[in-house]
């Protein structure tokens, strides 16, 4: 199974979602081709009603806490309840560029 449907079904288990969409953004950073490594991630559940915003992400990143810890390199995460995502518009984020280098650049 690939990481982004192993993400997606551990989500979709754990938090029971009425909105949930995974995003393998790893070609927009400086990857083999077909990595998956980078994703965005937005989760809409009634999971998060009354927690901090911190407390939503540790308990996606306890969900995911194997990935995490072996096969996901970055996370870009948006929690929100139903009334906070229909707030907004349902709308996603853009994420930024990568602004390209690594660990063995010498920048």
């Amino acid at each position: 199974m690939s990481v982004q449907a192993d993400i997606e079904a551990k989500l979709q288990t754990s938090l029971a979602p009425s909105h949930l969409q995974v995003v393998n953004e790893s070609h927009m950073h400086n990857v083999p081709p077909g990595s998956e490594s980078h994703f965005k991630v937005i989760v809409v559940s009634e999971h998060f009603t009354g927690m901090p915003r911190v407390r939503r992400h540790q308990a996606v990143n306890e969900v995911l806490r194997d990935e995490l810890s072996s096969r996901i390199h970055a996370l870009s995460l948006r929690t929100h309840t139903a009334d906070e995502w229909a707030a907004q518009g349902g709308q996603t984020f853009d994420s930024p560029a990568c602004l390209g280098g690594g660990k063995h650049d010498n920048a």
